[in-house]
């Protein structure tokens, strides 16, 4: 599975949903982890790792791919429980201001709590992680809404 040029994958993000998976990763204590942005959308804010699901990638493979990218260790996929459907709508994009990005999101929490020394965490998307305790998490303005959502008790 190739990945895309920046000029097609511009025209995709204009034209197009972006199909992703996110992922909810708890400590042995409990907390959240999150990273901080360093790419738009969403740059600067803290949110959860995760990743687009690429053309002709089944959920199976894209959740081992995003696991192995995102906390340097695969996962699989009945490892994780769908929390649900997600819309994630942005005014910019990786390209700047323009065009916004519409994400639609399957939303993961795995199951079994990893040890937070564990893991081993690339700096490409998020420039620094940090373990939230939940509540923690729901209040701060740094934490983007889009994650918080995954918080939420259901109403």
């Amino acid at each position: 599975m190739s990945w895309l040029d920046a000029e097609t994958f511009r025209g995709v993000v204009e034209a197009t949903p972006l199909v992703s998976i996110d992922l909810v990763v708890r400590d042995t204590e409990g907390r959240i982890l999150l990273g901080r942005r360093n790419n738009r959308p969403a740059q600067g804010y803290w949110f959860v790792p995760g990743g687009r699901i690429r053309k002709n990638e089944t959920l199976d493979a894209a959740f081992a791919r995003l696991t192995q990218e995102e906390l340097g260790q695969p996962s699989e996929r009945s490892a994780a429980r769908l929390m649900g459907v997600y819309e994630h709508l942005y005014e910019d994009s990786v390209f700047g201001t323009a065009p916004s990005t519409h994400y639609v999101v399957l939303g993961y929490t795995l199951c079994c709590p990893i040890p937070a020394d564990s893991l081993q965490l690339p700096r490409k998307q998020h420039g620094e992680y940090r373990w939230w305790a939940p509540a923690a998490a729901l209040a701060s303005e740094w934490v983007h809404d889009n994650t918080k959502a995954y918080l939420k008790p259901c109403e």
